[in-house]
């Protein structure tokens, strides 16, 4: 008995039809019938999953000569949790407000050095009686009170997104629809997504455009004012990023699409590799600029920081993937 006729028998044993089973496959309808129809062979991922789907061992599905079917030792099979269109529509609700949020909490931590900034120049005005000490006490009290709520959001974020954890750490299968409505969720958020990034990325790409204009001037005063500006443009073009990306994230884990599209193990190890890297590069770039700016509280130059973190992350990542290349070869 040949491929073909094992899944199609294996379909209508399980009482599933073909649209049925191509969303449990990830694939299309038309994939489905060209296995039945023996016009194509699925690749050996496919072949795993249809093995595990069907608990029929892969040695059975490949080998013609063996007719019977051979199930998989259930001892050794570790069941896949299902998501079901409830869950799949809660998951999507909360990241859509999780992206609200963690928004909000980055634009908070960003613009969080504003106050220090504009309070640093206040004792140099003329005629002002707030001292230098007294500007940098208020302005680090500032900060502080703008930091601790962007933390207890990110925490809380953490606490709500526990139950939805599997999705990112462990497979997973979509019960019927599930698919279907995702993709039409993507289908209409896609404009807005679009929409978002570009926004995004002429403020980021415009953002220092102020701080050129004040350092053209000797008014200190005016630089720093300028240099507020820059802050909030790129604030603003990184919660724009934050908004689009969080809920169209979500909807790629579902779908197992782009960055969350079904990888073999080594690509997945890969893949775990990076997000520690990048985790612990984006941790020493922040206690660089929170040493280096609470030592010499020339807040006005420690942000430079960032956009140099911001390429070398870059050649980081680049040197990353050369050195898990080389180790795989």
């Amino acid at each position: 008995m040949i491929l073909a006729d094992k899944i199609m028998n294996l379909r209508k044993k399980n009482g599933w039809s073909q649209e049925e089973l191509a969303e449990k496959m990830q694939v299309s309808r038309q994939a489905v019938s060209k296995w039945e129809g023996a016009q194509s062979v699925p690749d050996l991922e496919r072949i795993l999953m249809l093995s595990k789907l069907f608990g029929v061992t892969t040695d059975y599905l490949l080998k013609d000569e063996i007719e019977d079917e051979e199930f998989t030792d259930d001892a050794d099979h570790v069941p896949v949790k299902q998501i079901s269109l409830a869950q799949a529509n809660e998951f999507l609700e909360w990241r859509k407000r999780a992206a609200c949020c963690i928004a909000a909490a980055t634009f908070l931590c960003i613009i969080a050095v504003i106050p220090l900034l504009l309070l640093s120049i206040v004792p140099e005005l003329p005629g002002s009686p707030v001292s230098e000490n007294l500007a940098g006490g208020i302005g680090l009290v500032t900060l502080l009170i703008l930091v601790a709520p962007a933390v207890a959001v990110f925490i809380f974020c953490g606490f709500k997104n526990a139950p939805f954890e599997f999705i990112d750490k462990e497979p997973f299968e979509t019960e019927y629809g599930v698919d279907g409505m995702v993709k039409e969720k993507q289908k209409a958020y896609r404009p807005t997504y679009v929409k978002f990034n570009i926004i995004a990325a002429c403020l980021c790409v415009l953002s220092p455009v102020p701080l050129l204009i004040g350092s053209f001037t000797e008014k200190e005063f005016f630089t720093v004012v300028m240099l507020t500006v820059t802050i909030l443009l790129a604030g603003i073009g990184t919660v724009l990023f934050i908004m689009a990306g969080v809920r169209w994230a979500s909807m790629q884990k579902l779908l197992r699409e782009g960055d969350y599209a079904l990888r073999n193990l080594r690509d997945q190890k890969k893949l775990r590799i990076k997000k520690s890297v990048g985790t612990i590069y984006w941790l020493s770039a922040t206690a660089i600029y929170l040493g280096w700016s609470f030592l010499t509280e020339d807040w006005e130059i420690t942000w430079i920081v960032w956009p140099i973190a911001g390429i070398l992350f870059g050649v980081v990542m680049c040197i990353c993937n050369l050195i898990i290349d080389r180790d795989k070869e």
